[in-house]
């Protein structure tokens, strides 16, 4: 008895109670078992006069369960002033939602699938500008396009400027060809970039081009039903985690500033890997077992063009304008259009590699291509169509605002000479000069930027000395020698 004693002071000293409290858990019912749950209110109903007579047919009148709480107390504070106010939110929040637990609309189910491994991969483009990345500190405008294997989960990642051809194709291959293998289906949305409208039955079907970049790799195609992102889930999630990761990353690192966009990738691939790819292990090798070999070679992820360079230095491409060097002009030129660069051939020789526009961008203008003539031609540019473009930095337009205020339309004239001088030498070194000379206040004019920014070099004289004539002082050694 004493022994028993001992062990119920020792295990109620353990437990962080009196000996009779230990007694009493013994001998008697448990706490949990003696309390009875609470069917009485603590308070008074603030909703009790209101809520059968004004709340309750709102709700029942919402077939699709979409009124807040927030917008039925604005409804009784307009009815009732003074009576209800906002801090009453959340009672009635609650009162809401077990009301629709018991008799609100029917709510929709979601259905957990099962995978099989090698069978299907998600892919989709998520916007990710809000992630506040820079490339030495201007803001970067982009997308992230995602790969997901369903079954493993394995990620892939690339950087996209638009939901484009180009962008889908050159992510879709990258994909394929890291993971080592071909899955059986790819499930998307509607992708405009694959699919296009079918004017007369209704409805979107592939295009012939992305179903030719299907068949080369002997792949099916899903796609989800129009505003339904959640039959889609795999990816959209897959969108949510990357984001997250990526934010947390960025503050582990100290920064979301990087010195290239190819830097900035290579940072995201390695978030993806470590938070992701790892993880996928076993489930990933038993993926890869069941994957269909790859073709013998990619297909090209550019789409190519035929184009006449017109008279105003420019070719037309997807119904955007770029220039070229006017020596092309009425010249058949090859076009590669890629996800982030537009290329220009002749006659198999590249010529032009510039960045794709992007967003309602119409035109890109390279002053370059077009001031040698537009230098001898002042009285165009008041009116010239691509105007804007003439401005490669806002330094230019700062300058050229400075020169209208004091030249008004002579400012034409001296600004097209400081752009020629820009061409000619160095715009870095020009634009320096203008920045300089804003900053102190003082003129802007082509004169005194050429003086700063090219100055004429002083000419050397060149001083010819005659060779000298020995026989000279051969006569003199004469003359000496018969004194």
């Amino acid at each position: 008895m004493k022994e028993d004693k001992q062990i119920q002071e020792a295990a109620a000293a353990a437990a962080g109670m009196s000996v009779r409290s230990a007694r009493n858990w013994q001998e008697g019912p448990l706490p949990s078992e003696t309390k009875r749950p609470r069917s009485w209110r603590t308070r008074l109903d603030p909703f009790a006069g209101v809520w059968a007579s004004e709340l309750l047919p709102l709700l029942e009148a919402d077939a699709g369960g979409v009124l807040e709480a927030q917008t039925l107390i604005e409804v009784l504070e307009e009815r009732h002033p003074g009576e209800f106010a906002s801090g009453q939110v959340r009672t009635l929040q609650r009162r809401v939602r077990d009301w629709r637990a018991l008799h609100g609309p029917h709510q929709e189910v979601y259905f957990p699938q099962v995978h099989r491994p090698g069978h299907q991969a998600s892919v989709d483009f998520t916007h990710a500008t809000e992630l506040g990345v820079t490339i030495r500190g201007a803001a970067f405008v982009h997308l992230l396009f995602q790969f997901v294997a369903c079954f493993s989960g394995w990620t892939w990642v690339s950087v996209a400027f638009g939901e484009t051809f180009e962008a889908l194709v050159a992510g879709l291959q990258g994909a394929l060809w890291a993971l080592g293998g071909v899955v059986e289906e790819v499930r998307s949305d509607n992708l405009s970039a694959a699919t296009h409208e079918l004017k007369h039955s209704g409805g979107r079907s592939l295009t012939q081009r992305f179903r030719a970049v299907l068949d080369h790799y002997g792949l099916r195609s899903s796609r989800i039903r129009p505003g339904e992102s959640h039959e889609n889930g795999v990816v959209e999630k897959a969108h949510d985690l990357t984001k997250r990761a990526l934010v947390q990353a960025f503050v582990l690192r100290g920064s979301s500033d990087f010195d290239s966009v190819e830097h900035y990738l290579a940072f995201v691939r390695e978030v993806v890997d470590r938070k992701r790819n790892r993880a996928a292990g076993e489930k990933l090798e038993l993926e890869r077992k069941h994957l269909r070999a790859l073709p013998p070679a990619p297909i090209p992820s550019y789409t190519t063009y035929s184009s006449m360079v017109r008279r105003w230095s420019t070719i037309r491409v997807s119904n955007r304008a770029y220039s070229v060097p006017s020596r092309l002009i009425g010249h058949m030129v090859d076009v590669r259009q890629h996800a982030d660069v537009v290329e220009v051939f002749y006659k198999g020789k590249l010529i032009e590699t510039m960045s794709r526009l992007r967003g309602e961008a119409e035109a890109r203008i390279d002053y370059r291509h077009v001031i040698w003539s537009l230098v001898r031609k002042p009285a165009a540019f008041a009116s010239y169509k691509y105007r804007e473009e003439l401005f490669p930095t806002l330094t230019f337009r700062r300058a050229y605002d400075a020169l209208r205020e004091v030249r008004g339309d002579r400012a034409d004239v001296e600004y097209l000479r400081i752009l020629h001088l820009a061409a000619s030498t160095m715009e870095a070194r020009v634009e320096q000069v203008l920045t300089e000379l804003l900053r102190q206040g003082r003129s802007v004019d082509y004169a005194s930027v050429r003086a700063i920014a090219s100055p004429e070099q002083s000419t050397v004289p060149q001083v010819v000395i005659p060779q000298p004539d020995l026989h000279i002082y051969d006569g003199l050694l004469v003359q000496g020698g018969a004194r």
